[in-house]
């Protein structure tokens, strides 16, 4: 089976949540109607990451969840984990032991190394967000901003 792979990446705060909604789910759509099955990498740490994850899961239920997943990346261990479980198709704790000021860029390097396609909603040259494009950009990966 043919996997691609999407890593999705916002602010924490993101001022037009609405205004992009539209753009992701087509987006998101194209990439699950083209491909034979794909993984959506999101993380859990601010207002882009849980919009983008109800925008996944909207799109599963309109196109069926057989050829996507959604797959929660964590930075590390939370205590909360199993009440993710529920929500996320797959949780992935992909970093081993870091100090935790590093454990989210690692993480975050982690999701655009094994990313086919870089999907970010940044409008900021600065942050956490920002950081991971630019890094995608240096690997000379696709990348789709949505602002």
């Amino acid at each position: 089976m043919e996997l691609y792979k999407i890593a999705l990446f916002g602010h924490r705060y993101i001022e037009n949540l609405n205004e992009i909604e539209e753009r992701l789910c087509s987006v998101l759509t194209e990439m699950i109607e083209q491909k034979e099955f794909v993984e959506f990498y999101i993380g859990r740490n601010g207002e882009f990451d849980e919009y983008a994850a109800s925008v996944v899961k909207r799109v599963q239920k309109r196109r069926g969840k057989e050829k996507s997943a959604l797959i929660l990346v964590l930075p590390y261990q939370v205590k909360d984990i199993i009440y993710y479980r529920d929500y996320y198709d797959e949780i992935v704790i992909p970093v081993g032991k870091v100090h935790p000021k590093r454990a989210i860029a690692n993480r975050n390097e982690w999701m655009v190394e094994n990313a086919d396609l870089v999907i970010v909603a940044v409008e900021r040259n600065e942050g956490g967000s920002y950081r991971a494009m630019k890094y995608a950009e240096s690997l000379g990966k696709k990348i789709v901003n949505l602002l």
